[in-house]
């Protein structure tokens, strides 16, 4: 059965393959009236799709849901928003081999797996990050979302062969006052690149849809 005839037979589509995907299937789904969970949030950077996509769910009475992710704090950053945010940074930490084959690293011929120590790869906006490591900082995107925007949320990609877990710091200053949050996260079992929290928030993404109760932000 193609997509197109699949989505008019279900009331919530799931994303999980990547940024492509958002492009391709994500407006078909939102016209044919359903609700999406986007997971390679990272496809958002692209103002057009993004206002695009915005618009196809207001038009047909969708929700898009953005999970929070391999990071904790999103709950703080969507409350902060409501006053004022002056800054957000995000620095990732991983281990080497889970940014093998990112477009950036592939560009500029770093060879991860002579890293001794701890080395910045990246530093810049997140609008720039998510298409240097589209499969590593999709959270930088879940974060722009809730925060300040693409090009205003700050983005360090660190490669650290001592670590076996990855590691994503927020840092956010506003109205509000300042707040910090850290989380060590391991690998998905299935996919290195990723975390495996990652895939713990869109199962309680699904679980917020259909539980009558709503606690947090």
């Amino acid at each position: 059965m193609k997509i197109e005839e699949l989505i008019r037979s279900v009331d919530l589509v799931i994303e999980s393959a990547s940024q492509n995907a958002v492009r391709f299937i994500v407006p078909q789904a939102l016209q044919a009236g359903c609700d999406v969970m986007v997971l390679s949030v990272g496809a958002l950077a692209d103002k057009e799709l993004r206002e695009t996509l915005f618009g196809l769910a207001k038009q047909h009475n969708c929700k898009l849901y953005f999970p929070s992710g391999a990071v904790v704090g999103i709950d703080g950053l969507n409350s902060a928003h409501a006053a004022g945010i002056s800054s957000v940074t995000l620095t990732t930490r991983k281990p080497p081999s889970g940014l093998m084959g990112a477009p950036y690293v592939v560009k500029h011929g770093i060879e991860l797996e002579k890293l001794e120590r701890a080395t910045v790869l990246f530093e810049g906006p997140a609008s720039e990050a998510v298409k240097a490591f589209p499969a590593n900082v999709n959270v930088a995107a879940t974060i722009s979302l809730a925060g300040i925007g693409f090009e205003r949320t700050a983005v360090r990609v660190i490669a650290d062969p001592s670590l076996s877990r990855n590691v994503h710091e927020i840092t956010v200053e506003g109205e509000f006052g300042k707040f910090c949050t850290k989380v060590e996260n391991l690998p998905s079992p299935e996919n290195p690149k990723t975390s495996y929290l990652a895939a713990l928030s869109a199962v309680s993404t699904l679980k917020k849809i259909l539980n009558p109760v709503q606690v947090g932000t």
